[in-house]
């Protein structure tokens, strides 16, 4: 209960996301009405505010500070105590000051139904304005080069206010009041369109856009956080196109529609999809397919249960559509084949040769890459635009560390006192330009924090470059170092974000990561506490014939499993087209280059060899996606009593795999693996749960992105009165491996 205050002055402090989102005039306008004195500033460490006036109107105002913040902020705490009266002469919004950041910048938004309205309104000064926003919507993460938030510090630096919008800036009564991107078509940035040689393509760039992508072109178009690469969705041959020029092969395309409406042709949509779709952080959604939708999208999510949709995110993309309202289009992440996004209008032309047939600029600056945020329901896939920098919570104040994740799908995580902040996407560690944007996003998120680390976390692995960085980093700065085991790091990750430091069972599966025997795990069953775990059990490992090879050709995973039955004579036979076959039943048989690995992964890389469903992988994670999505359409079936054997709290599915073999239904097949993988997994921890007294499991890796395994396990462990604890602020896979590092990290020097 707040305690009224009786003196005449007050100092109030207020930290969160606090900056960027028109707090500043939300407080001038409280203050007036209040009757108040005083003045509010910006700081490092968030919002300041002096307020002198009568007892009732103080208290008044604290109370409706921590209640009524506007819509895009988030305070997280209020600091009140008395000061001298000074007299002061009115209310007032003065100039910011420094100091040690502790404050964080606002996350990117669509435009807000407001500026939406304005945009399309031709009474309106900023009709069809392609950089509308106000202290409600538009940039701020992808726009800020460091805190405090102000003009200065972002990329609007270069474009001075007109007499019109230095009014509405200076106007308290009005929507822009100290709105940092405010700007209109006199004194804004501006669009301009170029063909493939980079010289301009004259008339409007919008009309001229719509006429290029109508005609089957592919355009770069530069968003918030980068440039996407935008065709017609419905036109196979430019799909096809757009895969051949970016080397995507079958990897699926995200597709932007102008309104929710439109998506029931495609996907399965609930009351909370749509709510995802129409969020202001505006992700990619990802759905389920109706039976027509391959056909209404040819060559976007070929053979997958899933089909990605989102809505605009820009001004410029809401007047693509208010153009063409019926439009579909492939929007995907702009960058050649496993490299960062591109961000800037050189660059673009540069990197993108050869892929875009024009390009739709402006002459604002990308600060930060940051590509599209990708969720599933309550979760995430991929956590970038729109929720970067948001903090994750933690229970305390732990020391600064930074924890730079792993290979694939790599992050970064900085935490200061109970707050940790993890990176936008970053992406797979294996090339140049990667780990030059890896090392950008160190820079950058210390730079914008303010944070100087006590220790640098890291993968046990040695090869990954953020290793290789992680050391360098604590040599140069002279602090120490710490190894994280990967699957530790998943489970640690759910417990940070839940705010677990007691004992949980954690069950990992994802494809691969270093063991603390030297060996590769990937279906683990752990005990962790804090900075402590065991590996209480694992699957029963497979061979890896050929080594890391094996990871992306699923025949081989089955060729494993036929050799572990007994039945490497058929190996030969049953790949017969495959040239390597009958040297793969040798080197099995004799052991050579076939290291063992425990992989929830590679189980489903066997399971979809063995029924047929993929050879070989063209991305991560694509043959269990497609024995997902024919599980999907097969629909519930019941899991095999007999798929499973527990023996000394390792997971045995050698059974499940040799009636899979016989299996001559692969979507009879495919959902018969998932429900008995499902049933199994409850088994396993059941019998852990009884043995150790611990009621509570934590769940993590990429192979929980499954919706399908996800859902069984969910329903099987409730059923047996276990407590199941997911990844929610984070996604499952790699992307979240830094929170877990860092956790880690804090619980070891806390002794814990």
């Amino acid at each position: 209960m707040l305690q009224p205050f009786v003196a005449d002055a007050i100092r109030i402090r207020v930290t969160g996301v606090v900056q960027g989102v028109g707090f500043r005039p939300f407080v001038w306008r409280l203050a007036h009405e209040l009757e108040l004195a005083g003045w509010v500033k910006n700081d490092a460490a968030g919002v300041e505010i002096h307020a002198e006036g009568a007892a009732a109107a103080l208290n008044e105002l604290e109370r409706r500070v921590r209640d009524e913040a506007p819509p895009l902020a988030r305070v997280d705490s209020v600091w009140v105590r008395p000061v001298a009266y000074e007299a002061t002469a009115g209310f007032a919004i003065i100039a910011s000051s420094g100091g040690r950041v502790s404050t964080a910048i606002g996350h990117d938004t669509a435009p807000c139904a407001a500026c939406r309205a304005e945009l399309f309104d031709p009474a309106n000064r900023r009709y069809r304005h392609p950089f509308i926003t106000c202290t409600h919507c538009g940039p701020r993460y992808t726009v800020t080069r460091r805190l405090p938030y102000d003009r200065p510090q972002t990329s609007l630096a270069p474009f001075p206010f007109c007499p019109d919008c230095q009014r509405e800036y200076t106007d308290p009564a009005d929507r822009r009041f100290h709105a940092e991107t405010t700007c209109c078509p006199n004194c804004g940035p501006r669009l301009s369109l170029r063909d493939a040689a980079g010289q301009p393509i004259e008339g409007d760039p919008i009309a001229q856009t719509l006429a290029l992508l109508k005609a089957g072109r592919i355009v770069a178009i530069k968003g918030l956080g980068g440039f996407h690469l935008a065709c017609d969705a419905r036109k196979a041959a430019t799909v096809a196109c757009l895969r051949e020029r970016k080397q995507r092969e079958e990897k699926p395309f995200a597709v932007m529609l102008g309104a929710v409406s439109p998506a029931l042709t495609f996907a399965q949509l609930t009351g909370d999809d749509v709510a995802l779709l129409e969020s202001p952080e505006r992700p990619i959604v990802l759905l389920p397919k109706l039976p027509a939708t391959d056909a209404l999208l040819p060559g976007c999510a070929p053979g997958l249960p899933e089909i990605g949709l989102m809505l605009p995110a820009t001004p410029i993309q809401y007047l693509l559509f208010h153009d063409a309202p019926d439009m579909v289009l492939v929007m995907t992440s702009a960058n050649p084949h496993g490299e960062p996004l591109v961000i800037g209008n050189a660059e673009a032309l540069q990197r993108l040769a050869g892929i875009a047939d024009a390009f739709l600029l402006h002459d604002r600056d990308i600060v930060v890459r940051c590509d599209d945020s990708v969720r599933r329901g309550t979760g995430f896939v991929r956590r970038a635009r729109g929720y970067v920098p948001r903090k994750i919570s933690l229970p305390r104040a732990v020391p600064p560390v930074i924890a730079v994740g792993g290979w694939f799908k790599n992050t970064i995580c900085v935490t200061r006192g109970d707050e940790a902040f993890v990176s936008q996407h970053i992406g797979d560690l294996d090339n140049a330009a990667a780990c030059g944007f890896f090392e950008e996003s160190v820079a950058h998120l210390l730079h914008i924090l303010d944070v100087e680390p006590a220790i640098v976390v890291h993968d046990l692995h040695p090869d990954f470059h953020s290793t290789r960085f992680a050391a360098a980093f604590a040599a140069e700065r002279a602090i120490p170092g710490l190894g994280v085991q990967h699957h530790h790091a998943h489970i640690a990750a759910v417990c940070a974000e839940h705010g677990v430091r007691e004992p949980v069972l954690g069950v990992a599966l994802d494809g691969v990561g270093l063991g603390s025997d030297g060996t590769a795990w990937g279906g683990e069953l752990l005990r962790v506490e804090g900075a402590r775990f065991e590996r209480l059990g694992h699957l029963r490992p497979l061979a890896l014939p050929g080594g890391d090879i094996a990871a992306r050709e699923p025949w081989r995973m089955a060729a494993a499993a036929l050799h572990l039955l007994g039945r490497g004579d058929e190996i030969a036979r049953r790949f017969a087209d495959e040239p390597a076959a009958p040297m793969l039943a040798t080197m099995l048989e004799r052991g050579i280059n076939s290291p063992f690995t425990s992989s929830a992964g590679r189980l489903f890389d066997a399971a979809a060899g063995l029924l047929g469903v993929r050879r070989r992988a063209s991305f991560e994670g694509q043959a269990a996606m497609l024995l997902e999505g024919l599980a999907v359409r097969h629909g519930a079936i019941g899991a095999c009593p007999d798929g499973w054997r527990i023996r000394d709290q390792i997971l045995d599915l050698l059974p499940m795999l040799a009636h899979l073999e016989d299996c001559e239904d692969a979507a009879a097949g495919a959902a018969w693996f998932h429900a008995t993988l499902a049933a199994a997994l409850v088994d396993w921890l059941a019998e852990a749960a009884g043995r150790t007294g611990i009621r509570r499991v934590a769940a993590a890796g990429g192979c929980l992105l499954n919706r399908l395994l996800s859902a069984a396990l969910r329903a099987g462990l409730a059923a047996r009165g276990l407590e199941l604890l997911e990844a929610r602020a984070l996604p499952p896979n790699d992307g979240g491996l830094a929170l877990g590092q860092a956790w880690v990290a804090v619980n070891s020097a806390a002794g814990a």
